[in-house]
């Protein structure tokens, strides 16, 4: 693939670079605890995330994907969830296989690399150094760097806008169909990887607009890829 074909790889953070759900779980349950209320698995934490920790803690008090819990509730719970995350992060967590050896062939290819997360800033920074991959990235856009999170298109924007990139040839690697939405929203290319979060459905399963362009196993067919896409574009 020539350096020049595309001017942005944007990549999501969670269920995509870093399976984090034991460090999730933990903060939920550490929250739930507290509050007297039952204990969620590890797989309905897995099955919520996606769409930023505020919604995970609204999913964590109501048990449902869409319900909001009661605003005073919310809140004794969010400030629970967010300190025993913040005195946990990066514990449980880690990278899933194949992805270091892609991220050294990506950044070998002298293309901006960004994360694009809807976790917050203050989480992110300290996963990523702690996993050690901090080094690959140019900058990152976190949640609570821009008003909206994915599937909304703003944080894409916001990354093409500071590497001065068409949002046409740039590309985000996802693990979910908020980040298909939000690719297809910014006008970016989508690639998926099979495995990660996805609320519990099969990436493979998205339509129209929640329907990816590729789909990856690993890390690790990324090469081939993106030499693909080149020569198709």
């Amino acid at each position: 693939m020539s350096n020049t074909a595309y001017e942005l790889i944007a990549i999501d953070l969670d269920g995509t670079l870093v399976d984090s759900v034991g460090d999730l779980h933990f903060a939920v349950s550490t929250m739930q605890k507290s509050m007297n209320r039952e204990i969620s698995t590890q797989t309905d934490v897995r099955n919520w995330v996606g769409n930023g920790i505020e919604r995970l803690v609204h999913r964590a008090l109501s048990n449902s994907m869409n319900t909001d819990a009661e605003s005073e509730l919310f809140s004794v719970g969010f400030s629970l969830f967010d300190q025993a995350y913040a005195d946990h992060n990066g514990r449980h967590s880690s990278l899933y296989p194949g992805v270091e050896k892609g991220l050294e062939w990506l950044s070998g290819l002298g293309i901006p690399l960004v994360i694009v997360t809807n976790k917050a800033r203050r989480f992110t920074e300290p996963l990523i150094a702690a996993l050690g991959i901090d080094e690959y990235f140019d900058f990152l856009v976190a949640g609570d760097d821009v008003t909206d999170k994915k599937p909304h298109p703003a944080a894409l924007l916001e990354a093409a806008r500071r590497c001065k990139a068409s949002p046409v040839h740039s590309i985000l690697i996802g693990d979910s169909i908020s980040d298909i939405k939000a690719a297809r929203a910014a006008d970016f290319i989508s690639i998926s990887v099979s495995y990660g979060y996805n609320h519990g459905l099969p990436i493979q399963a998205g339509k129209g607009q929640s329907q990816t362009d590729a789909i990856v196993d690993s890390f690790d067919e990324l090469p081939a890829l993106f030499h693909k896409l080149s020569a198709v574009n």
